[in-house]
This record gives C-alpha cells, structure tokens and sequence, in this order.
C-alpha cells in the first residue's frame, strides 16, 4: 500500500518538528515537505504535488486560507486538512470555502491527527469532534429559532398583540382593557394561540413570548 505523501505547513519551527515525530512514527504516512508561510506552501505543493497538506491558519507573507485556495486551484488532487488552534466556526467555514477537506485543532490527539489525515486522504471530510459537537449545536439553535418564527407567523396581528400583553404578565381582563375588547374575547383569542403554538398554560405562553424576544427580562 502506498504512503501517503503529506506536506507540513506551519510557521513554528518547533511544531513542525513536533508533527513530524508523530507522522514519522506511523507507517502509512511520509512527510515529503515542509514550509514556514503560505507561499512557500504553495510552491511546495506545486512542485511535491503530496496526497495531503496540513495547513496552519495564521502564518505569515500568505496565510493558510489562501495557500488553500491556489493549492486547490493548482493541484486540486491533493487534500488539505486545517490544523489550527481557532475553535471557530467561522474559520472552520471559510476553510471549506476556500477548498479544505477537513478541520483538526492543534490540541488533538496524535491518533486524531493519524486519523484526519487517513480520511482526508481517502477523500472523506473530517471534522474534530468538538468543532463538530459546536456546529451541530449551532444548527439545532438556528433551526428552533426557524420553527419559533414559522410558528409565530401563523398568528393574526391581534393575536400577536395579546399575546405580547400576556406575555407582559396582564390578566385577561387588563388585556381586555388595553385593548377595549371584551374579557370573553381575549380568552377566546388566548385559546387560539395556545392551539396555533401547541401550548397549553398562560405559564407557556409567558415562556414562549421570553424566547421569541417579544418581552425583555431584567
């Protein structure tokens, strides 16, 4: 089985030597190159054409966003895997815009970085289990808020404003008042918007106007 054929892209010398004595002690791995920025990177990748580029972010004359674009644009067969110290999901998304297979955090485990390389190589996408966890998280969050706000647009405008007043902590009378309609009038509107929102208590009501933002809590 061929080797695959990687090449190290970090500004600190100290590192670099510290990611070969990881790579070097596995078989399946050789490491064909190295560079200080991201020109010498490109270059390097250019003239080594390695299966897999572990590029450091932050590094001086280009940084490793942009090695990672002409990388890809010049030598589009060979992977690049991110190994950086940011924990953000924004670098994490402008490493795959600019063309990266994966995202692995300097904090890793050896058998992690082993393994990123491993799957990058094979042309797998390969996320660090905590940069993963946070996105996954962040994508629940952004698609609660979706449903919340799909749910809140089946209310009529009366509605919403009973329930931004309930919301407040009026009774149905003080809402009535407020708004010069009938006691009787209020709890039917209040029915239909715990029916629209699958709630069941003026408690949930008051909880779901807090997560909607309608109300502010000091």
């Amino acid at each position: 089985m061929d080797k695959i054929r990687v090449l190290v892209a970090d500004d600190h010398a100290l590192f670099r030597e510290g990611i070969r004595l990881i790579l070097e002690s596995d078989e399946s791995v050789e490491i064909v190159g190295e560079a200080a920025d991201g020109r010498q990177a490109t270059s390097a990748a250019r003239a080594l054409m390695p299966d897999v580029v572990l590029m450091d972010v932050t590094m001086p004359e280009m940084d490793g966003l942009e090695a990672t674009r002409q990388i890809k644009q010049d030598c589009p067969d060979t992977q690049v895997l991110i190994l950086t110290m940011h924990e953000s999901d924004a670098y994490f998304f402008r490493s795959l815009s600019a063309g990266a297979s994966g995202y692995v955090l300097k904090e890793a485990a050896s058998a992690d970085l082993l393994s990123a390389i491993q799957s990058v190589a094979r042309g797998e996408v390969f996320l660090y289990p905590s940069v993963a966890k946070k996105l996954v998280a962040d994508y629940l969050r952004r698609a609660g808020a979706v449903e919340i706000e799909g749910q809140h647009q089946r209310l009529t405008p009366r509605e919403q404003e009973i329930l931004l007043l309930i919301g407040e902590g009026c009774s149905d009378k003080e809402v009535a008042e407020k708004l010069v309609i009938s006691p009787n009038t209020v709890q039917s509107h209040r029915w239909h918007i715990m029916d629209k929102l699958d709630l069941h208590n003026r408690a949930e009501l008051i909880k779901y106007a807090i997560r909607r933002g309608l109300i502010d809590i000091y």
